[in-house]
């Protein structure tokens, strides 16, 4: 059988790096680090080199739909396939507690907007038998809002891509023309922009389970714990080795039949969609 490719994104350190890492240890095949900083990249390769492992590195800036393309045709031309995909890269602005409309809209066009190129390009080179694994958040849980017409929506048996731009469009317009209300959200809305982007992408994760079935694909969303990275700014808990663990719990050991699901940082398989349980983010100053 050919060799298996892995790819990370958002992979030049904290959580992604240790994915990489751990890959590298114990995936039988290709893996690929990428980011978006060309010589954070290459650094954090030669980091790897010193411990004795051989990643591949590849410039991708998931929030520019011709770095994800020229990735794409790269793994094409070279591979022709892809059985990992971890998506990882993503942002977390802890200044602004109540985002500005641009800070919101950057949160959003990170977290879940870039997800939906990397579906487009990436997506078609998955193999029967591929495992995705979207790295979510506390944030990501349902529970996180409170707002009935949007429940009402995104908890939908049939729930489509429109469906989620349109929860996030509407979010994104109300802190545009002032209209945002607290009380939609747990926690007294704050930091709503990342509640939102992380919904977005657990929901996501949910359709494109139903979309891929049939191919025996895996598409699972993780809440991997308040990792201590940068992102963090020192209030996370979990190392990241420890945290990247649970991917490779998922990429690894799961079993096949484990798709769509929101597994929590202790390997339990939380229900997305109990909207009233106590699983949404809680802010600390």
């Amino acid at each position: 059988m050919s060799e298996k490719v892995a790819v990370v994104t958002g992979a030049n350190k904290g959580l992604g790096f240790s994915v990489v890492k751990l890959l590298c240890q114990r995936f039988n095949g290709i893996v690929y680090l990428t980011c978006r900083s060309e010589k954070k990249g290459i650094e954090a390769v030669k980091k790897l080199n010193s411990l004795g492992l051989n990643p591949l590195f590849h410039l991708l800036d998931i929030t520019d739909k011709t770095s994800i393309k020229k990735f794409a045709d790269h793994i094409q031309t070279k591979h022709g396939y892809l059985d990992v995909l971890v998506n990882n890269a993503g942002i977390f602005e802890w200044e602004q507690v109540y985002p500005t409309y641009e800070a919101a809209k950057r949160n959003i066009d990170v977290n879940y907007r870039s997800l939906l190129n990397i579906e487009e390009y990436l997506y078609p080179l998955l193999r029967d038998g591929a495992r995705v694994v979207n790295v979510s958040s506390a944030c990501g849980h349902l529970s996180n809002l409170k707002n009935k017409k949007w429940l009402s929506i995104l908890t939908k048996e049939d729930l489509k891509i429109e469906d989620i731009n349109n929860f996030v469009d509407s979010y994104l317009e109300s802190v545009k023309n002032g209209t945002f209300k607290k009380e939609d959200f747990a926690d007294d809305g704050k930091h709503a922009e990342h509640r939102v982007s992380k919904i977005a992408l657990t929901a996501l994760t949910m359709v494109q389970q139903r979309k891929y079935n049939n191919r025996n694909i895996s598409i699972n969303a993780v809440h991997p714990g308040y990792v201590n990275t940068e992102m963090a700014q020192g209030k996370g808990k979990v190392d990241p080795d420890e945290a990247a663990e649970l991917i490779l719990y998922l990429i690894l050991e799961a079993s096949p039949n484990l798709r769509g699901v929101f597994l929590w940082h202790n390997k339990k398989l939380v229900d997305w969609y109990d909207v009233e349980g106590d699983y949404y983010y809680k802010h600390e100053d």
